[in-house]
Formats: structure tokens, C-alpha cells, sequence
């Protein structure tokens, strides 16, 4: 039984090598891919972090994105002068205050979903019905690789 090139086998450490440089291509792509001198990418992650937690104080925000308080802090403001986030009191500490995305921050963070959603449908468009098929099954083994 002979082997294909395509059939032969990796080792796992290459793989990774090859898997996270596509990734971070795509990534890349994707992030380019967005409505020129909105928001910073800084400002659609924080965001998103927002809308994916539904709330979370400046503190946790920041840790969240892995940045310094004062760092978020200006991030922040940005986006609440865009009317993109609400800020609420804690109910149990008055010092702080609790970050949601607006319902104008969810909209244009949809507005920033379809636009990459497009982007990369488009791309696909162009591979083969079996590529898609690759892409499909690999997408649902990237799905399970970065569940914790």
C-alpha cells in the first residue's frame, strides 16, 4: 500500500507549527477586515469581551483582555463616548461601576460579524465542495481542540 504525499504523516509538534501559522494568517485577515477608522481592534475586543460576558467591572474587563487598568481605562472612555458601552453601579461596592456593551455596541459589533462573515464565505466560495468539507470537519476539530 502505497502512501500519497498528503497522506503522510506529521509529526504532532509540525502540525502545530503549520496549524497556528494558518491560524494566525486567517486571523490576521480577519481582523483586517472591518469598517476602516471605526474602532481600534483594542476597542471591538473589549467589546466583544463585554458582550460575551453580558457584564463585568473595569478590573475584570482589563484582565480579561490582558491589559493594565489605565490601559482599559482609555479604552473605555472611547467606547462610552461612541455610546458603545453602559456603565452602571455595583450593586455592592459604590466605587465601582459595571461595564455592558450598548445596544448600539451590539449592533455594530454584528455589523463587524457579518462584514468578516462575508469576507470569509466569500473565500471559501472559492475552494472546492470537498475543500469546504475539510474546512468544515476541521473547523469542528478546532471547535473541540480549544474547548478547556
Amino acid at each position: 500500500m502505497s502512501r500519497t504525499p498528503t497522506a503522510r504523516r506529521v509529526p504532532p509538534a509540525q502540525v502545530a507549527i503549520l496549524l497556528r501559522e494558518a491560524i494566525n494568517r486567517v486571523n490576521r485577515r480577519l481582523r483586517q477586515t472591518r469598517p476602516i477608522g471605526e474602532l481600534t481592534i483594542a476597542q471591538i475586543s473589549a467589546l466583544q469581551s463585554l458582550d460575551s460576558a453580558g457584564a463585568l467591572t473595569p478590573r475584570e474587563l482589563s484582565d480579561a483582555e490582558r491589559v493594565q487598568p489605565p490601559t482599559m481605562t482609555k479604552i473605555v472612555n472611547r467606547l462610552d463616548e461612541r455610546g458603545l458601552v453602559q456603565r452602571t453601579p455595583h450593586p455592592t461596592d459604590g466605587r465601582q461601576v459595571i461595564l455592558a456593551a450598548s445596544p448600539e455596541g451590539r449592533q455594530l459589533l454584528e455589523e463587524y460579524r457579518r462584514v468578516r462573515d462575508e469576507w470569509l464565505a466569500r473565500r471559501l466560495a472559492t475552494l472546492t465542495a470537498e475543500e469546504r468539507e475539510t474546512v468544515q470537519r476541521a473547523a469542528e476539530i478546532l471547535t473541540r481542540i480549544a474547548k478547556d
